[in-house]
């Protein structure tokens, strides 16, 4: 027990050296070396739990999730037994992701990462958000109101796509929406096009 919070310290240290690395240096001065020294720990440490600055980059953006109430958020929505309340305490979930993660990526480019890097970390979160998203289809079908028509596919897509970085921006970012504004019709466009009104 002792050693797994020293552990998390340890993690929780270097995470927040990094942040305070890439405001005040940049990406370019925010070194492995850096960041050691930053969390008075060694290099070796920084390698041995995050293996790369990509991987550090990484859990700076889970770290960003954590700071909101992106975990209680989760946990109602995985309590609710209702179809229709968990599409939309979905949407909330969407509005942390999307709230919180914007702001971090904004930090990385405003620091200097690189493109592919931050494409690459793009990339990696869709395809884990993706492979959570799909107990969420799985409970709809399991409950029976699941949209006919709709394969597991085509639902697991479309729900991914709705929930999506590129649909924030565009509300949010590009047109100006409020995030209460872009979860209200979030959550409307969940229920509508994933969800079976009749039941069964």
């Amino acid at each position: 027990m002792v050693r797994q919070r020293q552990a998390d310290d340890t993690r929780s240290r270097i995470v927040e050296a990094t942040r305070q690395l890439l405001q005040s240096e940049g990406y370019a001065g925010m070194t492995v070396e850096a960041i050691a020294q930053q969390a008075e720990v060694s290099a070796q440490s920084v390698y041995a739990i995050f293996k790369s600055k990509t991987g550090i980059l990484i859990a700076l953006l889970d770290q960003s999730m954590l700071e909101s109430d992106y975990e209680k958020v989760v946990q109602q929505a995985l309590g609710t037994t209702d179809p229709e309340r968990r599409l939309r305490l979905s949407a909330r979930v969407a509005r942390q992701i999307r709230g919180a993660q914007s702001a971090a990526f904004d930090l990385m480019r405003g620091a200097g990462v690189v493109a592919p890097e931050l494409a690459k970390l793009g990339r990696q979160r869709e395809r884990l958000r993706y492979d959570k998203e799909e107990g969420t289809i799985n409970f709809l079908r399991e409950s029976g109101r699941l949209r006919s028509g709709l394969t597991h596919k085509v639902a697991r897509d479309l729900f991914w796509m709705l929930t999506g970085g590129d649909v924030y921006r565009m509300l949010v970012t590009e047109r100006r929406w409020s995030p209460q504004q872009y979860e209200d019709w979030l959550a409307d466009t969940l229920v509508s096009s994933l969800l079976d009104k009749r039941g069964k």
